[in-house]
């Protein structure tokens, strides 16, 4: 079987490390293993690797503060695991920068569909267009399709993977509104069950980033019981 992209798996419980190595390698992806948030960022440091899934719970270094740590020099896709409980620790990794979670105890069809979907909207995301307008400005918003880089007034901004993806698809389609349930069929590629705080927290976040006052967006805004819509701009 050809070797896909590398992973990188990160948690205490080295049985789950173990189980999920298993899962991804029949699957044919290379596999690398962390037991704590320390390593997982050395070992990004030192690797090439396409993809994080990083528990929340851990010693030394926790998943939550992991990710922070890896948004700063890395925007590969992170998955979060989680136990049931902590529904809280799910929003949470999603505000400070990850793209997914999966709830444990996790079913191994779930996690690998997660880990294609994700993999798929972070290495071919705007192939299908590459022929056509890579660059798209509103306003003082510009994204360039083909370098992934997003400027407000002329400033970088750093987005996820899934930031940049709903920006995009959002600023594709400007002024038209999209439902929550829209969005995320649109950029998860699956069906919308229970959709609403990952679409709604993604958003807020893409809001800190690009606005200059969150509470009262210039681009990003919310059509009140409908959905979200990127401003057209004069």
């Amino acid at each position: 079987m050809e070797t896909k992209e590398t992973i990188l798996v990160c948690d205490d419980d080295k049985n789950i490390v173990e189980a999920i190595e298993i899962y991804l390698s029949q699957e044919g992806y290379r596999v690398l293993k962390a037991y704590d948030g320390e390593e997982a960022i050395q070992i990004l440091k030192s690797e090439q690797v396409q993809l994080l899934v990083i528990d929340v719970m851990m010693p030394k270094l926790d998943g939550i503060h992991a990710t922070l740590q890896i948004r700063e020099f890395s925007s590969i896709p992170i998955i979060v695991l989680s136990a049931k409980s902590e529904d809280a620790d799910k929003i949470l990794g999603l505000n400070v920068g990850a793209d997914d979670y999966v709830t444990k105890p996790f079913n191994p069809l779930e996690l690998i569909a997660r880990v294609k979907s994700n993999l798929r909207r972070y290495t071919q995301l705007g192939n299908d267009i590459k022929n056509n307008q890579n660059v798209c400005t509103i306003g003082g918003l510009t994204i360039n399709d083909e370098t992934k880089e997003v400027t407000v007034d002329g400033e970088p901004v750093k987005l996820t993977p899934i930031e940049y993806n709903i920006l995009y698809f959002l600023a594709r389609n400007a002024g038209k509104v999209y439902s929550i349930e829209q969005i995320y069929e649109s950029i998860w590629n699956e069906e919308a069950v229970g959709a609403d705080n990952t679409v709604t927290v993604h958003i807020r976040h893409i809001r800190e980033k690009i606005e200059i006052n969150p509470k009262e967006p210039r681009y990003l805004k919310v059509v009140w019981g409908i959905g979200y819509k990127v401003e057209k701009q004069d």
